[in-house]
């Protein structure tokens, strides 16, 4: 019987949108035909339980390496390997292209037939710098394609692999699952629960980092109040940037508009989503080009919810945005991001059928091409 070896780094319950893309593609696949073979999470007590928990939950086999990080060690490749022949895998899946595709020639050794290598938006950074350019060069000679999310991060890393590699790229984003995002989610719950439940709401669902672009809404929301004064900044999420963003909120002397959710199960993310009028995360792109929006899969999934939504344009993030349809791309990384931003939000709060209009066009563009199964049926023939 085929079977694929998935080989990666990012599989939960380690959060994160890379981890629950992987999973999410993972249970779209026959069970008895997949293996997974990922790294430890977290090596605390808690951490070992929580990664147990899951593991049994999973109807395919996990088997976790002690490393927090896999890396393409002569150590990993030949565990990889052994995994490939006793689990009779003819086909390698690696989560992520950059680094661990470049164990691609050693598993095509001991007997992988087709290796797909998935990238992300951490590959366009590694095709700026020279060193990691020739490393992707070497892992798109090593596998039969190399993945990628947008037209962002085709172009850049296409740029250094061979020709014949870059050809043979074909286009494997994230999906959303609109029977889990849809308009009726569940978000009057969450408003009632929050206390907004008359109240404008302006909803960013991300990890709080610098890129993500939190702090522009906060900023923008000075002009937001003064032409909505009774609306709410819910940030969804928890990171480092955590502190920075409170801070600037009290500084403002906007931290009575905003509230913070702290971290989220994720079944209960559509109705957060849901508990916005307008979705809002105007990222911008950072460390010269290094730090970049792959694509922005929570664009998609609030479009999925029936929200308009308002996004930077740092990488990838406009390929998940129907510029003018489905919301409005914003400059997030301008001088005046937090006052473009605050005009596109201030114009949605104001027009509920503009709001309908972008919201109903989201879900229908989801609907069309952003759907898992579709998604899925590409990967099963790419394995």
């Amino acid at each position: 019987m085929h079977r694929t070896l998935i080989v990666t780094n990012d599989f939960p319950p380690r959060p994160g949108g890379i981890q629950a893309f992987l999973h999410s593609m993972a249970l779209r696949l026959d069970p008895d035909r997949v293996v997974v073979y990922a790294s430890t999470w977290k090596r605390d007590k808690e951490g070992r339980e929580a990664t147990a928990a899951f593991d049994a939950e999973q109807p395919y086999p996990v088997i976790r390496d002690r490393a927090t990080m896999l890396l393409p060690t002569p150590r990993v490749t030949r565990r990889a390997a052994g995994l490939l022949r006793t689990h009779g895998c003819t086909s390698v899946w690696f989560g992520a292209a950059a680094p661990l595709g470049l164990m691609g020639p050693a598993l095509r050794k001991a007997g992988a037939r087709r290796l797909v290598a998935t990238s992300h938006g951490h590959e366009a950074g590694w095709a700026q710098l020279p060193a990691a350019r020739q490393l992707l060069r070497r892992i798109g000679e090593g596998t039969d394609t190399v993945t990628y999310l947008g037209e962002y991060t085709r172009s850049r890393i296409a740029s250094a692999l061979t020709p014949e590699a870059a050809a043979r790229m074909v286009q494997l984003p994230p999906g959303v699952d609109e029977k889990l995002f849809h308009p009726g989610s569940g978000g009057e719950t969450v408003r009632a629960g929050l206390g907004l439940t008359d109240r404008p709401v302006v909803v960013c669902v991300s990890r709080l980092v610098p890129r993500k672009g939190q702090d522009t809404l906060i900023r923008a929301l000075p002009r937001i109040l003064a032409a909505e004064p009774d609306t709410v900044l819910l940030i969804v999420g928890d990171g480092p940037y955590r502190r920075d963003l409170e801070k600037l909120a009290q500084e403002s002397g906007v931290a009575a508009s905003v509230r913070f959710t702290g971290p989220v199960p994720w079944e209960r993310l559509p109705a957060h989503f849901g508990a916005g009028d307008v979705f809002a995360m105007p990222c911008r792109t950072r460390r010269g080009g290094l730090d970049v929006e792959g694509l922005g899969i929570v664009y998609l999934e609030a479009s999925a919810t029936g929200l308009p939504v308002v996004s930077g344009d740092s990488g990838g993030a406009p390929d998940a945005v129907l510029d003018g349809e489905t919301g409005w791309i914003v400059r997030g990384g301008a001088p005046g991001a937090p006052a473009e931003t605050a005009e596109r939000i201030v114009t949605l709060l104001r027009d509920p059928g503009l709001r309908k209009r972008m919201g109903d066009r989201g879900r229908q563009w989801v609907e069309e091409r952003w759907r898992w199964d579709l998604l899925a049926q590409r990967l099963r023939e790419l394995l």
